[in-house]
């Protein structure tokens, strides 16, 4: 065997180990949703759906899931157009002042967690915006936009410029013709974007412990108190789906980029 073919045997011995320390959580907790026990075991005795039943049937679940959603596709919606026009500006000016803009926009992907945490709590206590959904949103929003901009800049360099300027030369106004050229060209990098956005704010833990609460409590932190109050193999079930709805939508990320133009 040659050092060139060793060397990769090597790597990619290292790949798999790696992914399967990723995955092992995912395949330990899927049987253990399936479990009739009262509480986790690994491997489960008996099968049933009885923690998923439990989930569908639980108010309090439901009522926490049902805001998770909300927040969710309201920071998906509201984040994705921001993050583009912010991507697009960023990548067509020339001025200095747009690399220390990106830089700030990004700080939520740079800045430790807990801090931002920290500091969101303190602003919404002063503006009584703790434990609302709107305040949850624009926490998300802001969390979400590194993505979203991460996302769109990528499908923005590897667009040709010079499209959009023939369309601007023939008449159409700026926005018109990033609309009718542009925009077309790089939707599978804005549906990637989106899709990152609402993972983001449907997996959100850290901020959302600070700042929602009562009627208004997150699927997540909803989870975090019961795995501290009780381990419910509830929380089971609910990993499961959550983790089936990110995979889905990474594979709907991967559709649309395969999608994309050449």
């Amino acid at each position: 065997m040659t050092k060139l073919s060793l060397g990769r045997f090597v790597f990619i011995g290292y790949v798999v180990l790696v992914l399967l320390f990723l995955i092992l959580p995912v395949l330990i907790v899927l049987p253990m949703s399936f479990s009739d026990s009262r509480f986790l075991s690994f491997p489960p005795s008996s099968f049933s759906f009885r923690w998923y039943e439990a989930f569908f049937g639980s108010p309090g679940w439901m009522a926490a899931a049902r805001t998770s959603l909300i927040v969710a596709f309201a920071t998906a919606l509201i984040a994705t157009p921001i993050g583009v026009a912010a991507a697009y500006a960023i990548n067509c000016s020339t001025h200095r002042l747009m690399r220390y803009l990106k830089i700030v926009l990004l700080l939520p992907l740079i800045v430790p967690i807990i801090i931002v945490a920290t500091g969101v709590f303190f602003i919404y206590a002063l503006s009584g915006m703790l434990y609302t959904i709107p305040g949850l949103i624009m926490a998300d929003v802001m969390l979400a936009l590194p993505y979203v901009i991460t996302a769109v800049t990528a499908g923005l360099h590897g667009f040709d410029q010079t499209q959009e300027m023939v369309a601007r030369s023939l008449g159409m106004n700026r926005f018109r013709s990033f609309m009718t050229v542009t925009l077309p060209q790089i939707m599978p990098s804005v549906v990637t974007g989106a899709i990152f956005a609402f993972i983001q704010a449907l997996d959100e833990t850290m901020v959302a412990l600070f700042i929602s609460g009562g009627q208004n409590q997150t699927l997540t932190v909803r989870m975090f108190t019961a795995l501290r109050d009780e381990i419910d193999p509830t929380i089971a079930a609910i990993s499961t789906l959550l983790t089936a709805t990110s995979f889905a939508l990474v594979m709907l990320m991967v559709m649309a980029r395969q999608r994309s133009p050449a």
